[in-house]
């Protein structure tokens, strides 16, 4: 059975975010081993430079690579990643499977991104959309479609 993982910088505050991740991690129980890592975001002072930012963001890169075992295929949640539809990252995760990988993680950064480090380490960079969302609904957002995924492999009826 694939093992599939999030690794994602924050927690998700409000309880509807965690139930809603709650919900799909269930569902998901019924296709993969699922789990999401949270890390704990870095703080800037009140009063910040570019540099500043480049340290945080290199940090939770830092953190990040350190939750992700070697063997693993890497997919990193960024802006400038490609876009797939909902069939198109079903068969990626086919494909990865039958490819022999037995682990799947999922990247989302913090509120200034990823670091080049964790970019390069990933085997795929991709985008939800060209628009920005908030870290939290970007996380339920990928729980959702990571569900859809294996629903359409499954060929369920849950995607129409």
């Amino acid at each position: 059975m694939l093992a599939v993982n999030i690794v994602c910088v924050g927690n998700l505050k409000e309880s509807y975010w965690r139930d809603a991740c709650g919900e799909y991690a269930k569902r998901l129980g019924a296709f993969c081993k699922f789990g999401i890592t949270e890390l704990p975001e870095s703080r800037l002072p009140k009063s910040y430079s570019e540099g500043d930012i480049a340290k945080v963001v290199e940090t939770e890169g830092a953190r990040i690579l350190e939750k992700i075992p070697s063997g693993s295929f890497v997919i990193a949640m960024c802006i400038e990643g490609k876009e797939l539809s909902s069939p198109a990252l079903a068969a990626q995760l086919e494909k990865i499977a039958v490819n022999g990988r037995s682990r799947v993680d999922f990247v989302i950064g913090g509120s200034y991104g990823l670091s080049e480090a964790v970019k390069m380490r990933a085997d795929l960079r991709l985008s939800m959309s060209p628009m920005t969302f908030p870290h939290q609904l970007a996380r339920v957002m990928l729980c959702e479609q990571i569900y859809r995924a294996f629903s359409i492999n499954a060929d369920t009826k849950y995607h129409k």
